[in-house]
């Protein structure tokens, strides 16, 4: 009982991920209303002239059957059925032509749009979202649902709709001429399409779907384990990574064999049906020829007319079977462009212009989606332009939130974030980003050169602008050694270069952008001590003038800065700077720094 309902459940969910992406893929096909109107008039058109075809076949056959070449009159009939069933030809043949071009043009419309659109969405989506996504899946939903949109064209516009077409004026031509013989055809083909769609539907899809979550999971697999493959080698884990995508790979197998082997059920079923479907059509045109109700013509007429329509409908049981699959690998691009944007600008957002760099915090309110507690209650703090703060606290205290919720990576749920006295919730994203230099702690390039990643956030900075960061994050050495040098290439997420000289790549960037906001997460953790003390000078010259939050783990890093923000469970405990705090009997700043100060003495006695 547990197994049907579920798959009820899953028959349920399939139904209203086939209405999600048919209504997804109709909305795409208005925007191009003229190119999808010439498919469908030329479609139609050469439907119809297949249509007819076996009705001057008819009259073709009556004319040679009735009477002999030199009659005038049969000749007449016979040439004009022959010149008619020629121009049928002709006519379907260019209409089709002009079809497949209009549907190659669309789909070459639709799908740069459509991966440009997602591409746009993924972009935009939130900071949870990629961290609880991995970058290989993500890639396959849009690859796999970008691909499959060509199929779905073409099985709808050029397979679905002619067939439709065809059915229906083959049951009223027939049934014009014998009503029996349309009710049978218009019976015989409902049946025929109805239970392969249902089949479908309700069998076939909800293993499809299944197994496209496993090929998703297959992708997301491979890009992880090779995307870490300097971890794999360092612990000498090929063989164990192996056996688990073996496991995965054996998973997907298994889905992916089910919903080929159901889909093989389903077109065995659909071959009997029309088995049947042809047994009836042509028993009953013999019963008819008989009992004098039908000529040599009419039974020509109906069985060209019969093999016409069995033309159209003997793969639709293939067709159907084409739009359940291209709507499974397209599903998860469309729940992607269904996903809601958990940051989004207001629709009279206006760009934020940072001069001076105060920030305020008013009675903030935040809690994480998935999380019931609220992570900040009525937090206020004042920071002013140019200060320089730092950030300090045990891991989980609320750090890293706190420079999150300025850049806006998430939106506050009650009170309002300021700069410069403009409420960031109300201008737009990339504009208040813009104006916010940014050093991670685990720096991440991009596999471009060495320029274009300094010049990240000034596209249009000159070759000496660039080189004069590099010097400031004293990147400018290790760079011109390189063969290539500043057109160096980084490799993927920069794993060419050293940890320290990701570093410096990062901080030669902040110093290009120039920003009057910087945030620094721990920026010298990867550098050695000789770098370290040339950074810090030159990070006191750019931190001069601008207001710099310093998330600092290492309070040695803090000592000099203007104010000192402690964090405990969320909420900011102790202000001040490094001699007030160092001051505080039982304070948490003076009880960390005594730890970290001991741990460094015992390294030091340990080492000598």
């Amino acid at each position: 009982m547990a197994t049907y309902h579920g798959r009820v459940r899953d028959a349920f969910r399939e139904n209203g991920a086939f209405r999600d992406v048919l209504a997804f893929t109709a909305h795409q096909w208005s925007s191009q209303p003229a190119r999808l109107g010439i498919i469908m008039t030329a479609v139609l058109a050469a439907t119809l002239a297949d249509l007819l075809t076996p009705l001057y076949m008819g009259l073709l056959v009556d004319a040679v059957a009735g009477g002999a070449s030199a009659e005038q009159t049969a000749w007449d009939v016979a040439l004009s059925a022959f010149f008619t069933l020629m121009a049928l030809a002709l006519a379907a043949l260019v209409m089709r032509q002009v079809a497949y071009i209009g549907i190659i043009d669309l789909t070459l419309k639709m799908m740069p749009n459509i991966a440009s659109d997602t591409f746009r969405r993924v972009q935009r989506l939130s900071a949870d979202w990629h961290a609880n996504s991995f970058s290989g899946s993500t890639v396959r939903k849009i690859t796999r649902g970008t691909s499959a949109l060509g199929l779905l064209n073409d099985t709808i516009l050029d397979a679905l709709f002619p067939s439709l077409i065809m059915l229906i004026g083959s049951t009223v031509l027939l049934g014009w001429y014998w009503p029996v013989m349309g009710l049978m055809t218009a019976c015989g083909s409902l049946v025929y399409i109805g239970l392969p769609i249902a089949l479908s539907l309700g069998y076939v899809a909800p293993a499809a779907s299944l197994a496209n979550r496993w090929d998703t999971k297959l992708g997301g697999a491979l890009a992880d384990a090779i995307s870490c493959n300097a971890v794999v080698k360092g612990f000498g884990a090929e063989q164990r990574e192996e056996e688990r995508l073996a496991k995965v790979i054996a998973k997907w197998r298994h889905r992916t064999r089910r919903t080929w082997v159901r889909g093989t059920i389903n077109g065995t079923v659909q071959g009997i049906t029309l088995l049947a479907l042809r047994a009836a059509a042509i028993g009953y045109s013999l019963l008819l020829w008989s009992d004098g109700q039908a000529t040599p013509g009419d039974i020509a007429f109906v069985l060209t007319s019969f093999f016409v329509l069995q033309g159209y409908l003997r793969d639709v049981g293939m067709h159907v079977r084409n739009v359940q699959r291209s709507v499974n690998d397209m599903e998860e691009l469309v729940e992607i462009q269904n996903q809601p944007l958990d940051v989004a600008d207001r629709p009279e957002a206006k760009p934020i212009r940072i001069t001076k760099g105060r920030i305020q915090f008013e009675n903030v309110h935040f809690h994480y989606s998935n999380h019931p507690l609220p992570l900040y209650s009525d937090l206020s703090v004042s920071i002013m332009a140019g200060e320089r703060v730092g950030l300090v606290g045990p891991s989980g205290s609320g750090k890293t939130t706190f420079v999150k919720l300025i850049q806006r990576l998430y939106d506050v749920n009650g009170g309002r974030i300021l700069i410069d006295g403009q409420d960031i919730s109300k201008g737009t994203q990339a504009s208040l980003r813009s104006q916010i230099a940014t050093v991670q702690q685990e720096p991440i390039l991009f596999h471009r050169s060495l320029a274009e990643n300094i010049a990240y956030g000034r596209p249009g900075a000159s070759h000496a602008e660039i080189e004069e960061a590099a010097k400031l994050a004293s990147a400018h050495e290790f760079i011109a050694r390189l063969p290539k040098g500043y057109g160096t290439l980084v490799g993927e997420r920069g794993m060419k270069l050293s940890g320290g000289e990701r570093q410096r790549v990062a901080i030669a960037r902040a110093f290009l952008v120039n920003a009057p906001i910087l945030i620094l997460d721990e920026a010298t953790s990867s550098l050695d001590s000789e770098s370290e003390a040339l950074i810090q000078k030159a990070m006191e010259r750019l931190m001069a003038g601008r207001t710099t939050l310093v998330i600092a783990h290492r309070l040695a890093t803090v000592r000099a800065l203007d104010r000192l923000l402690v964090f405990d469970r969320s909420r900011i405990v102790e202000e001040g700077d490094h001699g007030t705090l160092i001051r505080l009997d039982g304070g948490i700043y003076r009880r960390l720094f005594e730890r970290q100060a001991l741990q460094l003495t015992e390294g030091l006695v340990a080492n000598a």
